[in-house]
Parts: C-alpha cells; sequence; structure tokens
C-alpha cells in the first residue's frame, strides 16, 4: 500500500463510485435543511433522509458523497486523547432501491485491496457481519473468499442499525489490522476488542426491514444501501500514522498553532492536549461559519460559539495572548479548499466572523478567569471541592462564561460545581424577565386587570376584511376602568372581534375609526395585543361618547394598510434577495415595517457594495414586476419546514402556523397582512445601507408611493437648484460642471495672486532680516497665508538666498499656529537646522514638529505664546552656528 494524502483518498473514492454508475453529488451545507431532529449535520446519511423514505425522489438511485460531519456529544473528551474529533468528512455511497449486499460487498472490497485504488493488503482486513445475517457471511465467504474463520459475527449493539421505528437493518464492517505496536498485549486481542489495534474502516448498512416500533421487522419492499466510511480514519491507515492529528491536512493545521504557539508537538502531554483542541475546533468553526452558522446563545449557534471559545482559552494555555483562530482558519482553508470552494468563496466572511467572537471573548475571558481563580481559591480554603452555584451563575451572567467552559475548569482543579442549582438559577432569571415584560404597552394593562373572562379572545378579522361589526367588551379612560367616555378622552377599547392589525413581528398597527350607532367616533391611532389574545385599541374619542356594550362599526384606514401591505410582502422579497446575494448566513435581525417603507436588520459583517445593493434592488424589482401570486395558507409548522418556509425576526409559532408564499420566489412563515400579487408593490428603492451592531446590517428602503414621493421631491429638488443657477433641469449637469471648471479656474488666479503678494512680502521680509554670525535670519507672522503658500514662500526663500534662515508661521481660522523652517544651503553648511530650530519654537507654543536640516514644519497650540517664541528665534540660530 503506497502514502496518500487525505485529499488523494477523497477523490479517488469518489471517482470509484461514480465508476459504479453512481451519481457524485457535492457535501451537503451542515445546517440540516428541513430536518428540526438534528442541529448539525453528524453523518453522511443524515442529508439523504428524504431519499430513503420515500419523501423526495432522489436526483440518481445512486449516489456519492464525501459529508462534512460535526458531533459534539464527546466534546470534553476532545484533546485528552487522540481518537476524538468534533469535525470529520464521511464518504458515503448510496442505493435507493437499486443494488443490494452483493454489489456493496463486491465494491467495498475492491476500492480497498485493488492495487489501482487503495491497495490494502487483503490479509490485513477482517469482514464483520450481523450474527443473524448469514447471506452476507457467504457472499464474503464465496464470493470475496474470505475464509470463515476471518469472518466475524457481531450483535444487534454492534452490527444492526435502527433507531426506533422505521427502516432499519443489519450491517458489515470491515477492519484494519494496525499491527501489535497499536494493540493491547492482552491474550486474544482480535477484531472487537477496545484497543486500536483494529481500526473500522468501512461500514455497509443493509436496509432491508422495517420496525413497527413493536419489535416485530419486515422485509421492505424498496431495499437501500448507506456506506460510511471515515475519510480521516482511511487516511491514518493509507499513512501509517498514530491517529487523525497526524494526517497530513490534519497536521498542517496544528503545525501552524505550534509555530505561532512556540510548542511542538509530542513535547508534553499537557500541550498536546492544547494542540489538539485547538485543531480539531478550529476545523469545525471554520466550516460551521463557512456553512452559516453565527455565534449566538442557543441552538447551533451555540454549539459554535463552544468550540471558539474552547479554542481561544486553549491557545491561552499555550501562552498566545492575542487573538490568532483566523490566521489557523486560513490553513483549514488552504487544506480544505479543493473539495470544498465555498471555503475559498467564503474565506473573508469566514475570518470577520472567527476574528469577531475571539476578540469577544477576549475581552471578558481575563477577567472572568482571575476571578474564577479567586472562587475556587475560597472553595479549597474552605477544604471544599464543589464550587457553589451562585460563582458558577455569576461567571456565566455577568463574564459570558459558558457553564461547560467553568465545568471543564474545575475538572483540571478536580472540582466539580452544582449543575442542578445552576440550572434552577437560571429558569428564576427567565421568570424574573418574563415578569419583566408582563406590562402591556404605557399603560402596563394586563388582561385581568380589565375585568374580563381570560378565555375570551378577540376574533381578529383583518386577513379578508378590512371593515366589521364589534362589540365593545371593556373601556380604559385617564388609566381608569370605566363604563363610559365621552368626547375629548383618550381611550383603550377592547372588543370581541375586529378588523384591526395589532403591532407584531416588526409591523405596525391599523390606524382606523370605531363608529356606535349611537354617533360616538374613536380614532384609533395604535392596537396591541395583550398576552391572552385581546386586541387594545388605543385612541380619543372625536364625538359623542363610547359604553360598554355599544355595537361599533371598525373601520381600518384601507390606504394605509394597503401601504404596510406593500412594505411587508416586499420584505420578504428583500430577505429572499440578499441571501441570494451575500450567503445563506443571512438572518433577519430585526425589522420595521410601516407605510411603504421598510427597515430590515440582518447578519452580515461588512458593508455592502454598491454592487451587492444594486444587484438586491434589481432582484426584488424583478420579483414585483413578475407579479407572484402571494398566498397564504395555514399549516402544521412540521409542513411548513418540509416547504423551505423561512421564519422571520418577532413571530412565534405553535403547532399550526401561517405561510406565505409568493410564487416560487420566497416562502416565510409570518402573521402579517400582505398583499395578493407582488405586482401590487409598485416598486423598490434602497435608500440606505449601515452598520448597527456587531455583524448586523441595516437596509432602510421604499415601496410603492413612498418611492413616488421622493421621486418627486429630488425633482423638486433638480427643479430648484436649476432656476437658482439660472438654468434648465436638462442643462443642470452641464451648468454645474461649467462652474466647477469656473472656480477651478478662479482658484488659480487666486493662487496666483498670492504668489505675488507672497513675493512682495519677501522682500519685506529680506530687508528685515538679521545678520547672526554671517547668516540672514527672518522670524515673522503672516496673515491670511495658506500652509501652501508658506511651502511656496519656504522654497522661493532657498532658492534666491542661500544664507538665510527663515521662519514663517500663519494662525488658522481655528486658532491652530502652523510653522515653516526653511534654511539655505549655505545655512546649513555653517550649523543651521531647520528641524532642530522648529522643534524648539514649536515647543513654546505647546506644540511639536520636526524635519530636514534644509525644511521642516510643526504646529502649535497657544496663540498667545508666539509673539514670545518668533522673537527667541534669533537666540536659538545664534546658539546653533558654529
Amino acid at each position: 500500500m503506497q502514502y496518500m494524502g487525505l485529499n488523494e483518498i477523497r477523490e479517488k473514492f469518489l471517482s470509484f463510485m461514480e465508476s459504479k454508475g453512481h451519481l457524485r453529488l457535492p457535501s451537503f451545507p451542515l445546517i440540516p435543511q428541513g430536518d428540526a431532529s438534528l442541529l448539525l449535520i453528524n453523518s453522511g446519511m443524515a442529508p439523504m433522509k428524504p431519499f430513503f423514505t420515500g419523501e423526495q425522489e432522489p436526483p440518481r438511485h445512486r449516489v456519492t458523497t464525501c459529508q462534512k460531519c460535526i458531533r459534539t456529544g464527546d466534546i470534553e473528551n476532545v484533546g485528552k486523547t487522540a481518537r476524538h474529533g468534533t469535525f470529520f468528512e464521511m464518504l458515503g455511497n448510496f442505493s435507493f432501491g437499486d443494488y443490494f449486499k452483493h454489489e456493496a460487498i463486491a465494491w467495498s472490497w475492491e476500492f480497498l485491496t485493488s492495487p489501482e485504488w487503495m491497495g490494502i493488503d487483503a490479509d490485513r482486513l477482517y469482514p464483520s457481519v450481523y450474527v443473524d445475517d448469514d447471506e452476507a457471511f457467504a457472499i464474503w465467504r464465496d464470493e470475496i473468499g474470505i475464509a470463515p474463520e476471518r469472518i466475524f459475527r457481531f450483535g444487534k449493539e454492534d452490527n444492526f442499525w435502527e433507531h426506533g421505528a422505521g427502516p432499519c437493518g443489519p450491517c458489515s464492517e470491515i477492519y484494519y489490522d494496525r499491527g501489535e505496536k497499536y494493540g493491547c498485549g492482552k491474550e486474544g486481542c482480535t477484531v472487537g476488542c477496545d484497543c486500536d489495534r483494529y481500526m473500522e474502516v468501512w461500514n455497509n448498512v443493509f436496509s432491508q426491514f422495517n420496525n413497527d416500533g413493536q419489535g416485530n421487522y419486515v422485509e421492505l419492499k424498496q431495499k437501500n444501501i448507506d456506506t460510511g466510511m471515515g475519510l480521516e480514519r482511511l487516511a491514518v491507515v493509507a499513512q501509517d500514522v498514530g491517529s487523525l492529528f497526524e494526517v497530513d491536512t490534519v497536521r498542517n493545521i496544528m503545525k501552524h498553532i505550534s509555530e505561532i504557539a512556540g510548542v511542538h508537538y509530542g513535547d508534553s502531554e499537557k500541550t498536546d492536549v492544547s494542540l489538539r483542541v485547538i485543531t480539531d475546533h478550529i476545523r469545525s468553526t471554520t466550516m460551521m461559519v463557512c456553512d452559516g452558522v453565527l455565534p449566538s446563545n442557543e441552538g447551533r449557534g451555540y454549539v459554535l460559539r463552544r468550540l471558539l471559545r474552547r479554542a481561544a482559552r486553549h491557545g491561552k494555555l499555550l501562552g498566545i495572548n492575542r487573538p490568532f483562530l483566523s490566521e489557523v482558519a486560513s490553513t483549514v482553508i488552504q487544506e480544505s479548499g479543493g473539495a470544498y470552494p465555498e471555503l475559498v468563496e467564503k474565506q473573508d466572511f469566514i475570518h470577520k466572523v472567527i476574528s469577531m467572537e475571539e476578540t469577544s471573548f477576549d475581552k471578558t475571558i481575563d477577567s472572568g478567569l482571575s476571578i474564577l481563580e479567586d472562587m475556587v481559591a475560597a472553595v479549597k480554603a474552605e477544604g471544599k471541592s464543589e464550587l457553589p452555584a451562585a460563582d458558577a451563575f455569576k461567571l456565566y451572567d455577568t463574564y459570558g462564561f459558558p457553564i461547560d467552559l467553568t465545568v471543564e475548569l474545575l475538572e483540571e482543579q478536580q472540582m466539580t460545581t452544582d449543575r442542578a442549582g445552576f440550572d434552577q438559577l437560571m429558569e428564576e432569571q427567565r421568570i424574573r424577565a418574563r415578569k419583566a415584560r408582563e406590562k402591556l404597552g404605557d399603560l402596563g394593562w394586563a388582561s385581568e386587570n380589565l375585568g374580563l373572562d381570560k378565555s375570551i379572545k378577540t376574533e381578529f378579522l383583518g386577513y379578508t376584511q378590512l371593515a366589521s361589526r364589534g362589540k365593545v367588551l371593556a373601556v380604559i379612560a385617564d388609566g381608569e376602568i370605566c363604563e363610559d367616555a365621552g368626547a375629548g378622552a383618550k381611550v383603550t377599547v377592547v372588543l370581541d372581534r375586529t378588523p384591526f392589525y395589532a403591532e407584531s413581528g416588526g409591523q405596525v398597527p391599523d390606524y382606523g375609526t370605531l363608529a356606535s350607532d349611537n354617533g360616538c367616533v374613536v380614532e384609533v391611532r395604535d392596537v396591541q395585543k395583550s398576552k391572552d389574545g385581546k386586541f387594545m385599541h388605543f385612541g380619543t374619542v372625536a364625538k359623542g361618547a363610547l359604553s360598554v356594550g355599544d355595537e361599533v362599526e371598525a373601520t381600518v384606514d384601507a390606504e394605509r394598510r394597503q401601504a404596510i401591505c406593500r412594505a411587508h410582502t416586499t420584505t420578504h422579497l428583500l430577505q429572499k434577495a440578499l441571501r441570494t446575494v451575500l450567503g445563506s448566513h443571512v438572518e433577519q435581525a430585526g425589522s420595521y415595517t410601516d407605510a411603504d417603507h421598510i427597515r430590515f436588520d440582518f447578519t452580515h459583517f461588512a458593508p455592502m457594495t454598491p454592487e451587492e445593493l444594486q444587484q438586491v434592488e434589481d432582484m426584488v424589482n424583478d420579483a414585483i414586476l413578475e407579479g407572484y401570486t402571494v398566498e397564504t395558507r395555514e399549516m402544521p409548522i412540521d409542513e411548513a419546514k418540509k416547504l423551505g418556509a423561512m421564519a422571520l425576526f418577532g413571530e412565534k409559532y405553535g403547532s399550526v402556523v401561517r405561510v406565505v408564499r409568493a410564487g416560487d420566489f420566497s416562502t416565510e412563515l409570518c402573521g402579517g397582512t400582505h398583499l395578493d400579487n407582488t405586482a401590487k408593490a409598485s416598486v423598490f428603492k434602497i435608500i440606505g445601507e449601515n452598520s448597527v451592531a456587531a455583524g448586523v446590517r441595516r437596509i432602510e428602503a421604499l415601496t410603492g408611493k413612498g418611492v413616488i414621493r421622493m421621486f418627486n421631491e429630488k425633482q423638486a429638488m433638480i427643479a430648484d437648484t436649476a432656476k437658482a443657477l439660472k438654468t434648465s433641469p436638462a442643462e443642470l449637469l452641464q451648468k454645474v460642471e461649467q462652474m466647477m471648471s469656473d472656480m477651478r479656474e478662479m482658484a488659480k488666479n487666486v493662487d496666483k495672486l498670492s504668489a505675488r503678494i507672497a513675493n512682495m512680502q519677501l522682500l519685506d521680509l529680506f530687508n528685515l532680516s538679521t545678520d547672526i554670525k554671517g547668516v540672514n535670519v527672518i522670524a515673522a507672522k503672516l496673515d491670511d497665508v495658506t500652509v501652501d503658500t508658506l511651502r511656496a514662500m519656504g522654497d522661493s526663500i532657498k532658492e534666491r538666498a542661500p544664507k538665510m534662515v527663515a521662519v514663517l508661521s500663519t494662525v488658522t481660522a481655528e486658532g491652530k499656529i502652523n510653522f515653516l523652517c526653511v534654511c539655505g544651503e549655505e545655512a546649513v553648511k555653517k550649523g543651521a537646522h531647520a528641524g532642530k530650530i522648529i522643534k524648539e519654537v514649536a515647543k513654546m507654543c505647546g506644540g511639536g514638529g520636526g524635519g530636514r536640516p534644509d525644511s521642516a514644519t510643526a504646529g502649535g497650540k497657544d496663540v498667545s505664546k508666539l509673539e514670545e517664541a518668533i522673537e527667541a528665534v534669533n537666540n536659538i540660530v545664534d546658539a546653533q552656528l558654529s
């Protein structure tokens, strides 16, 4: 068997499977698509579930992939041993109702043993089968030619794949004998031993049964193959190295870390642990960020944050006291960019995310570590080994320490913490936060204060109608619950049914009127929804009197509602366009949807370029002009996720959700109000893009009449400007260009005039010079002279008066002093040094500066000392001259 690099092995496997009729697919993203059961893809078959279950038709019934995978179940062991890692690549070949055991077994053996492919010595390979799988045993014995004593039968725990009810089946694995040096030395050590000698390199899963959940197995009509083979494991075999950390690509990453830290792998077990942790974690985090995972305090974002912070801390243990992980990510990209080109495409973004998170953690970890050390010392002084839950919570709440990091640090000190107590404190904090949010609006009215049954909810009719009859259930006037309210009263009105949309999910509330049969009119200017589902209409009684029990006609301002719908539907189009142009890392981080006005916050780590903004704007306008039908449907949330629906900021979702779909362009979960066709949005215009927080950008945009108003305002501004310049709008640009040309010409003339005046001033200055040891010295303050004019005068002095030293100064309108000192060629020969002269002069005015012997500039702050400084020039020059 010849040495092969990891990248070479990957390509050989995929090429081999292509030669057997498989379709090569790229690795699926680490973020599961439509699978809420997983935080991150953890196996090669995980993205294939829809093909195995029949939910989706595969692109071909034979498929092969090399899948990026993340597993963090044993993260605490990563680094402590050379066997554990969170990131790995899984080689796989899959059959969806096509070939089965005969082909799968034969191809696995061919790939591993053929000199054309891996060329592994067949005598070092041992297959295993499920104890009752006589079919697989016979294939290995009769078709492959393996002696029966070399085929191992194992039970369900080792060689049967199933997860509850559903498809399942036996496995057949292939083990490689790495030799006695990796063995445990125990008598009878063989395949199945827990030591490192016999390494599993291939696993064929034969999905042939269906488990009904009661332990009953029925043969599947469509039998499938799911093959898994760890790429790093196979590389360990091909390169004959001790562990995955010694495989070529992984070793190169570790080498980079070693160079930064100034340590070498193998010198010390303590530093080896840290090198392994950083090496593994930077591989995981680089891949996760590339696939759109961003650091956060929950879900997969928390996994990423935990890995990054754990790696950063081990960097400090190695003596690296600066952010460095982004540098190491470059090596990850270099080693894997050929197989995963998206790493190269997104490398700038990857560097920014990692760098920002590491810098953020770096700001808190030092102080946090110091406090933890004090806490540990106090506990040990009491002869105890458990850190109180309150201390662990303080580290989390105040210093941003994840609890698992605290636990890991304590383990290094042979200590523990009260985890149950910590969890209790976390829950108490959540309860306090919920109570702090209980107030509703400015009045703080909770539903129980209204004297209404909590089971009574306001029926919202506004999705389909803008006017409806409703009954007044409660009235609040001037902060008090009352039976009625007269003209001029500020009121909050609760109805049993309403067409008014209550502010939610970034969408502003409806405006409109409530009109009773007795002539009362309430002008509504805000609508909020209580936690138990009552809509509270805030407004003013314009005329008449409103009483509890009145029937009213609730009418929404239709024109304003339509303008809000234009903005909200366009917000969905905007998010889709941003994700298309910038990448799948874009997530909504906040929004404000008003009448024809959009404010949209999203995750992105760099200002958008003019080209990107134009591309997004064009894409949204194209979707508007396409006239997509906008459909809204209610469905179970699982069904919505299968459609690929995205959740928008601020929405809370139950088991049944509302899906808003604009043709095939966008599909979102949303409770807001929308157009029925994108064409009704009319037009979309971005008016601003800026940063609002670290890693969060904001777009301001207009739709519909908002764009028309902006257009009209700009047209009026152009007309007014043209009128002021006595030209027409069509000739405005030409007029401005001519004016700018004229101004430039005038500026040149002014410069020429200034130069003439300066020359005249020079003649006066020459007449006022003082002879000091054969050198003519000038020191003067000049009025209304620019810095450029000072320099021009200085150049003229050097050219015309080689024996002269001149110190010139001027004071700007802001009160700043500008100094210039020049020394002619002969003056320099006699010992004059402009840089030293100007330094002393400027120092007297509270400033500083310096420069060459023949020319120097400086600045000063204290104008009151200027005259004194000028008078000191003669003495300063005298001291320098020989």
